[in-house]
């Protein structure tokens, strides 16, 4: 019942930044927590980093700790990824996804969790 698009993905150089954005739709009412995963060819999808609908609390892989930082407006239903200090192990594509407070939680770590997922944005990190 929500579609997210996300979109900012790009070509990048070692050590720039980017920021990804995810846009809600449908039934934005609704409370969900947000995450972001990323997936390079070959890999499984991975937890990067997710958020409370308050925003009040934020979570992240070690792996970008210290380099990303996820943020949310809900009054634009809107979720962001800022990624700085890029690497090129970053390389990948990155979905957002939403989870349903109402219909239970979990943990946010685990791509089983959510119950609504983006298509996807190719970042691409040169070295």
């Amino acid at each position: 019942q929500v579609q997210l698009v996300e979109s900012g993905g790009g070509f990048v150089q070692a050590g720039g930044s980017l920021r990804l954005s995810c846009a809600a739709s449908g039934r934005t009412a609704r409370r969900y927590a947000m995450g972001w995963f990323r997936q390079a060819p070959g890999k499984e999808r991975e937890f990067v980093a997710a958020i409370r609908w308050s925003g009040g609390a934020t979570y992240y892989a070690d792996s970008v700790k210290g380099r990303f930082a996820i943020s949310r407006d809900n009054a634009r239903n809107t979720v962001y990824l800022q990624m700085n200090s890029l690497k090129a192990e970053d390389t990948a594509v990155y979905h957002c996804a939403a989870d349903d407070v109402g219909r239970g939680s979990g943990d946010y770590r685990r791509v089983e969790t959510y119950d609504y997922w983006g298509q996807g944005t190719q970042v691409t990190v040169s070295s």
